[in-house]
Parts: structure tokens; sequence; C-alpha cells
């Protein structure tokens, strides 16, 4: 952490510990997690093998849980024919779909790492993780420029001419998955999961009630499974059930709610945009589109509580909220756990996970509050914002390659991301730590002036930054993006935050812009908007 981030948070708070279940079964969780991640595709065709696993709704293809298990054998038998040893790293750059599910579990049946890649970025963009990496072997509808030195595998899935099932090489700490996190400040590093990481999460997500994906779910997965969002409560979650996920390579809101109609979907895994977008259509519509579903989820970014109330006035359901991040792979809290969505909380930590507060490593004292503003510091009664830190059996194991600033000896780890405790024990995110802006030495959340900005009629989006100053070391730079017609003024938003906010958190820039940059699961990128 820079000396100036280290500023912004000073010791650790000897706050209390949040746990989301009891020592005892935090412990069963460890001990469901010492498989391989590709038994939970041979439990399914064991037990649900002629029920549908995967159904595309582009191509309208439906595959059994049977025909995908054999398709994973006869994938990881030509991964090794092809060379793969166990621990090589596998680049697998495919869309949302049946193949990207069955080569997945093929690669980490046949003892070998999958190399997470976004099949919309650019091969430029992709060479440098797959060299960091050091990929053996590459599975890709278009290997371009990324098989140069390594050998590329069709995608095609075809059948095996070895004889019997492939027989699961690795488990336990061995690694699964090496998932490239977008540094805020360099480059992307790679986060190492291991088998036990990843069924961790699954167990735990399994032991919340009501059950998130029962074997009768239809589940709707439009989100990136290169994405850990997707891929670990998405398609993992599927899998562990024995239910079925109706797969979308892209995200259109009238199609979705089409093919969730068609498709009888009663499970939707989603994030912000996608229910902002459902939430701009009319209700009756969203209403129909959604009426055999029992369950929303949303994740990867906080949903505004108008979206939250919109959908719920269309379709008569709450849409869940959790916390997480690729470390944790990923789910960290859930409002699940209480069983109602509250606005602006992510809720509770999933049963054997542990979460507290903390301070940064850094300074000896913590960074001075407004004492003529008392909101600068989200007080309550366990003390403020701190540093998200956690626990349990589905953390990473260090980033690659050498496991470096992984959880800690007792077995914490410090997510970067700054949030508080209300009064009923919920967690509420307030931003990044490096996103905090630091004026004349008093904290600035983005967030908190972002909620006064979009209060604004006219506002469709906004995002704060904090730039250089040479006067105050950082500024306030607020980003907005117009409603369509829409006529706003750099000092109309100046005009409202100074009614509304202590004078140094007031922008100091005004910007205005056609869209924000964001991430696949909708993650606003503030690097882009500090230049």
């Amino acid at each position: 952490m820079t000396a100036l981030a280290a500023g912004r948070l000073a010791r650790e708070r000897k706050g209390p510990v949040v746990q989301g279940e009891t020592s005892e079964a935090a412990r069963d969780s460890e001990t469901d997690s010492a498989g391989n991640v590709a038994d939970l595709v041979a439990a399914a065709a064991a037990k649900r093998g002629e029920a549908t696993a995967l159904f595309d709704t582009g191509t309208q293809v439906a595959v059994t849980w049977a025909e995908v298990d054999a398709a994973v054998d006869a994938q990881a038998h030509r991964l090794v024919a092809a060379g793969l040893e166990r621990g090589d790293r596998v680049a697998l750059r495919l869309p949302t779909s049946p193949a990207f599910a069955v080569w997945f579990f093929a690669i980490v049946r046949a003892g070998g790492v999958a190399v997470l890649l976004s099949p919309q970025a650019p091969s430029a963009e992709l060479a440098p993780i797959v060299e960091d990496s050091g990929a053996k072997l590459l599975v890709a509808a278009d290997p371009g420029v990324l098989a140069e030195g390594r050998t590329a595998l069709d995608a095609t899935l075809e059948s095996s001419t070895e004889p019997g099932s492939f027989r699961a090489i690795g488990d336990g700490e061995d690694l699964a998955a090496l998932c490239y996190t977008a540094g805020t400040t360099g480059p992307a590093r790679g986060v190492m999961l291991s088998h036990r990481a990843l069924l961790a999460n699954v167990a735990q997500i399994r032991r919340l009630r009501p059950v998130v994906t029962e074997p009768s779910d239809r589940v709707f997965i439009a989100i990136p499974v290169h994405h850990i969002y997707g891929l670990g409560p998405g398609l993992l979650q599927v899998a562990a059930a024995g239910a079925t996920a109706v797969l979308a390579q892209r995200f259109d809101a009238r199609q979705a709610l089409a093919d969730c109609a068609e498709q009888r979907v009663t499970v939707v895994v989603g994030v912000p945009t996608m229910y902002s977008e459902f939430a701009a259509l009319p209700p009756d519509e969203v209403g129909e589109g959604l009426s055999t579903a029992r369950l929303l989820i949303s994740g990867a970014a906080p949903l505004h509580p108008k979206v939250l109330a919109a959908v719920r006035g269309a379709t008569g359901l709450s849409v869940f909220e959790g916390y997480g991040l690729t470390e944790a792979a990923p789910v960290v809290t859930s409002t699940l756990l209480t069983g109602y969505a509250k606005p602006g909380s992510v809720g509770r930590p999933l049963p054997g996970i542990e979460l507290r507060l903390v301070d940064s490593d850094g300074a000896p004292e913590g960074v001075p509050l407004d004492p003529e503003d008392p909101s600068d510091s989200f007080p309550d009664e366990k003390g403020g914002t701190g540093l998200v830190a956690v626990r349990g059996a589905n953390l990473f194991s260090g980033y690659w390659p050498d496991g470096a600033r992984g959880p800690d000896e007792q077995g914490w780890f410090r997510t970067g991301d700054v949030g508080y405790l209300d009064l009923d024990g919920d967690l509420h995110l307030v931003d990044r730590a490096n996103d905090l802006i630091i004026v004349n030495g008093f904290n600035v959340f983005p967030h908190e002036v972002e909620d006064v900005i979009a209060e604004l009629e006219g506002v469709a989006e906004v995002a704060v930054v904090g730039v250089l100053d040479e006067r105050s070391g950082e500024a306030v730079k607020a980003v907005v993006v117009p409603a369509e017609g829409a006529e706003l003024s750099e000092q109309q938003v100046i005009d409202l935050c100074a009614a509304r906010l202590a004078a140094y958190k007031v922008p100091g820039t005004v910007e205005f812009a056609r869209h924000l940059p964001h991430s696949v699961t909708g993650k606003l990128r503030r690097a882009k908007l500090r230049g």
C-alpha cells in the first residue's frame, strides 16, 4: 500500500468478528472441499444423468448431465494426449456456452489449471496474461497470436477414442483455476484458486436456507462464465445441484425475458446492469418474463435502491445482493442470510466464513475526521468504517506464481474494500481503499458524493474520482453521464453538492461523458477516469 493510502486507515481495530456459522460447521465446510472440482459433474451424472444440464439459448442445443460427463472425459483424454501434465496451465478462451463448461471441467479433471480468458478482450490484451501464466496449451475458438509457442486445441467437442472413463487427477490444494484480476495501480495479477477454495465456496453457498439452487431449478446465466462470479455462483452451483443452466452469450433485456419465459427459469444470477435494464422496461413485460422465477440474485457491483424497488414492483420478488471477490472464490456475504433485501447492504457472511473490519498496516494514527461533518465516518456502534478482512476455507492460495500476498498466518485476508457494519450487523460497502480521496487530510468516499449527484434530475450515471492537486494533495472530480435529452451544467452539480456536503467533498471539476467504463460484470473502472 502506498504511503498516501496507508495514511487513510490506521491501526487494526479490535472490533468484533462476524461469523457466518459455528466453528464446528466451519470445519465441516473444509471437509467438503477435498475432492476435484470436476467431481461435481460426475456426481450430477450419477444422480441425474438424464436431466438437462446445459441449454444454449443461442443454438437451442440442450445436453444432459450424462452427456456432459462423457464429453468431459473425452476432452480430458484429448488434453493428456496433447501433452498435459498435472499442474500445467491451459488457457481457455470461450464464451458462455456448453463448450466452455465441458472444457473447463475437462481441464481440471485432467489435472490442469484453467487460465480463464475473456473472449471479448483483444489478443493484444490477453497475450501478456497467457505469457505470465506459462500456459502450455490453448483452447479457443480463434487461437490467433495466443497460440504462438504453445499447443492449440480445436474447441470443437469430440468423442473419445480412449476406452472407459477418465479418473480425475488433482484435488484439495492443487490449483484448479488461475483468474487474472485487473489491477488498479498495476498489471493484472493471477489469483490462484485451488480445488479446495472453489469447492468450499460451493458448499458455503449451498448451506444457505432456502437453498439457492435445487435440482429442479433452471438457472439463467448471461454473465460471463470466464469471470469467477459466473463460474462459481453460476456454473459450479448448477453442477453441485444437478440443476439446469440456461446459458446466454450476450445479455439483451427483452431477449432475456423471452428466454426466461420460454425456458421457465426459476433463478436468475445477474449483475446490477441487467436489473437496471429490466427496470427500464414496462413492469408488465418484466413480470411476465420472470413469472416462473423464485429467486433473483445480484452481485459484482452495488444495486441502486430505485432499481431494487422497480424490479420488486414488477415481479413481486426482491433482488438479493451479495459481496465477493475473486480471491474468495468468490462469495463472502449475502442478504439471503437475513431473508430480506436491505437497500445498500450486502448482507452477512456465508456459513463457514468469518469477517471483521480492520485498519491499514502502515500508519500509526488514523486520518482525522471533520468535526463539523458527523457523516464523515459513517459511524455506528461498532466503530465506523474499516477494511474488510475475511477468513475461510474458500480463500485463494495467493497471487501467481509464488503465492505472495495471500492470507496471513492466522488465515485472514484484507480485501481492500472499505465498509461498515450497521446496527443489525449487516455489511455496507463504502468504496475500495485505493479509491478513497484525501483532501487536506480528510477522507472523501466517492460513493457518498455520487449518491448526492445521482439525485439530480437528468443524471443517468455518475462516477467520482480523486485527481492530484497542488494545494490539497487531491481534489474531487465528477464524471457525469446525462440522461438522453437532459441538459445539465457543471454549476448545477456543484451547487447541489455544496448544499448537501462539506466543502472539501464538493467536486472541483465536473466533466460530462456519453458513458462510463465498466468491466464485463458491471464494475466501474475508476482508474480510467483519473487522467
